[in-house]
């Protein structure tokens, strides 16, 4: 399975207030599925996948990602798993502006470790096959929408992770750019069996769902 949550909760403190951003989620995805999950502003959505990629620690209940038991991660641990078993796409890109096209698409691989020189012909794999093969210099600032939603998309995988997860990945995308980009995780799903979740308030990604959730103050209302 890729992922096995149960009971999952987490809970903030903020002040003197507790906020639950998920609460008692029982989940489990096969590896190999496309998972979309739906949901209004503060329904739970983000802070889910923030618990997937091990950005943040639940409150209680349990949760294994990828084989991993996310509760007993060290932090060192969960560093590892960031870096080589989840790919994260967000709305913002978040490309780094100084730099081309390719040194982002290679960054997570050389934190993790790998050389520039055998980081590179993969690198360059990626985005041919995404269609920036001629955009390898270019920074972020000369980019569209859409390629820079791709380059984030190579960027993600290019640690071949297990698992990849999509924070409204069309959110900043016109509809042409936005059906292109659902287009591509559904390639990478059916193709190349990878496992995707996509929180998305858009109905784009609905027809290539092998499972949908919806989400209402942090509970799963509907599957």
């Amino acid at each position: 399975m890729a992922v096995v949550a149960r009971d999952l909760t987490r809970i903030y403190q903020v002040g003197s207030v507790r906020v639950t951003g998920v609460d008692g989620i029982d989940l489990s995805i096969s590896n190999g599925q496309l998972v979309v999950l739906k949901g209004d502003s503060g329904s739970g959505k983000s802070t889910l996948l923030s618990l997937l990629a091990g950005l943040d620690r639940l409150t209680t209940g349990s949760l294994t990602v990828a084989g991993r038991d996310m509760n007993r991660c060290s932090e060192a641990e969960l560093t590892d798993f960031r870096r080589n078993t989840v790919g994260m796409i967000f709305q913002s890109f978040n490309l780094l502006p100084t730099l081309s096209v390719l040194e982002n698409v290679c960054l997570p691989a050389m934190l993790a470790g790998r050389p520039l020189a055998a980081v590179q012909p993969r690198a360059r794999e990626l985005l041919d096959w995404l269609g920036m093969g001629k955009r390898l210099a270019h920074q972020p600032r000369q980019l569209s929408g859409g390629e820079m939603q791709r380059t984030a998309i190579a960027r993600a995988l290019i640690n071949d992770p297990a698992l990849l997860l999509a924070d409204e990945p069309t959110g900043n995308l016109d509809s042409g750019n936005a059906q292109k980009v659902m287009a591509l995780l559904s390639e990478l799903n059916r193709q190349f069996k990878r496992t995707v979740v996509v929180a998305t308030h858009s109905d784009l990604a609905d027809t290539y769902a092998t499972m949908t959730l919806q989400l209402q103050d942090g509970r799963v209302v509907a599957r």
